[in-house]
Order: C-alpha cells, then structure tokens, then sequence
C-alpha cells in the first residue's frame, strides 16, 4: 500500500518510520526541504516532496494530514486535485466535531482519526517509530463514512502497533475535553499559580524542590502552546465544561480543609484513588 504523509512533524514523522518499518510505501510532504532531508535520511520515507502537487507522482492509496488543526481542511481542500477517487484520506487531529462533516463532504473517504499519543519533544527530531505502541487511535466514524475507508484505516493502525476505538465525533470531543484538553488547561495553570510566588527567595526554593509530583502534573501544561490554543477554540463548549466540573472539585477540596474536615477529605482522597484506578493507563502503577 502507497501511504503519503502530509506533514512530518512528530505524529507525522512517528507515522512514517513506523509504516516504513512495517513494510509499507511512505511518501512525505513538507514545507520544510530541511525536514524533508532529515525524513529521508532516518529512512522515514522513500520520498519527500513541498508541493502537493508532488503526490501525482505517486499516487497514494491513502493520504494522512498531520497538519496542524486549523490547517487541515484547507490542506484537504487543495489536495483533491490530485487525488484519484480510490484515495482514502485521515487526519490526527485532537478535535474531530469541526473537521470530519465537512472533511467528508469534501472527500467520501475520509476517516476522522486521533492517535492519543504525543511527546513534549515537537518535529521530525521527536519522532519515534514506537510512540503510538499500545496506545489509544480513535477513528470517528459518522453515518456517510465509507465502510472501505474504515476498514483501510483500521489496517494501519493496527501496523503502527495502536489500539483501535471507534467513536463518532461528539463523544470523541467530550472525552478527551476531560482527558487530554483538561490535563493542558490545570498544568498550565498550575504553573501559572506557582510564578505568582511573591517571594523571589519561595519561588526560587520552590523551583529547586520540584520533583516528579510536579513534573507529572505540570508536564502538558508547559508544552507547545499552539496545542493548547487548538484545543480550546476548536473543543470550547467541551473544554468549558470539564473545566467548570473541575473548579467544583476544588471547591470541595478548598472547603473540607478550610473546614478542618478530616476525616471527610481522606474519605473523598480515598474515592478519588479508587476512580483512578479504573483508568487503563493507570492499573499496575504503584
């Protein structure tokens, strides 16, 4: 099979070295001739081109857009020119509401899809072949998806060693609003409180004290802020909820220790780690 990837940044490039591994056809496009270069010299791809345009010559059997979200129905828009009506084109995009209806009414075989992989290391230099092994790739079907599409997309996530689920566009939004967009607004904002320091001689302890609690919990807040402006235009209403749901779980917190209630917040500290331990990502962590 003939895959062109447009965009080779991290999920771009990680797609590439891991399709290549598996035996596929990958071809690039890139903006960037020094990130074309690079691909090609990690054996990414077999071919790399700047211009669209460039896919005539290979004529790819599947086209996956890496772009960032904003860019992606136009990049789609100016590729259907050179395409061949067989194409089956995807996205990873973090966002699926905005893009998969009109995507699909400009393309019968698109297929939404989001890898929920990523690495605060951005571009070509942070891919990875295994940065998606075992990891969660949601394709989001809607009623006019092409059941053909889907099933070509299903093969290739299966290739890049991830783990299919399906799930249309609205709970798609919904879920990683409480996930993947919440997690970026709290760590930022957690960062944002502990800058706030107005003792120089706290915040300087503060930042020299700082181990692996907050690391974890600060670590997508202080990534790429391109991601974080995505997610919050495009999923707002979503994002405006889970973060209001959030604010109410720190009212609780906030009140239980204003009100010395003790034994009540060991209680809710206990549901809590229970409720963690539900999550798949979390079993068998300590």
């Amino acid at each position: 099979m003939r895959i062109a990837i447009v965009g080779l940044g991290l999920i771009g490039g990680s797609l590439a070295l891991k399709l290549t591994e598996a035996g596929y056809s990958v071809w690039g496009i890139s903006r960037n001739p020094a990130t074309c270069q690079e691909a090609l010299e990690r054996g990414a791809v077999q071919g790399c081109g700047t211009e669209l345009a460039q896919l005539t010559l290979f004529n790819p059997q599947v086209v996956v857009i890496c772009t960032p979200l904003e860019q992606v129905l136009a990049t789609l828009a100016a590729l259907v020119p050179y395409l061949s009506p067989q194409t089956v084109v995807s996205d990873v995009g973090s966002v699926k509401q905005p893009i998969v209806g009109p995507a699909t009414a400009l393309w019968p075989l698109f297929v939404g899809g989001h890898p929920m992989a990523g690495k605060t290391l951005q571009g070509i230099q942070g891919a990875e072949a295994n940065l998606f092994l075992g990891r969660p790739y949601v394709l989001t079907p809607i009623p006019q998806t092409q059941p053909q599409a889907l099933a070509v997309m299903q093969e290739l996530v299966a290739a890049v060693g991830a783990e299919v689920v399906l799930a249309d566009p609205v709970r798609h939004d919904q879920a990683v609003a409480w996930v993947s967009h919440l997690p970026v607004m709290v760590g930022a904002g957690l960062i944002a409180a502990v800058s706030q320091e107005g003792n120089p001689d706290i915040l300087a302890l503060a930042r020299t004290l700082a181990s692996s609690g907050f690391r974890d919990t600060s670590r997508v807040g202080g990534g790429i802020p391109q991601l974080g402006l995505e997610m919050a235009r495009y999923n707002r209403q979503a994002l405006l909820a889970a973060l209001r749901g959030y604010q109410a779980e720190l009212k609780v917190l906030e009140q239980l220790i204003e009100g010395e209630q003790w034994e009540e917040l060991l209680q809710k500290l206990q549901r809590v780690r229970q409720e963690w331990q539900q999550f798949p990502v979390n079993q068998g962590a300590p």
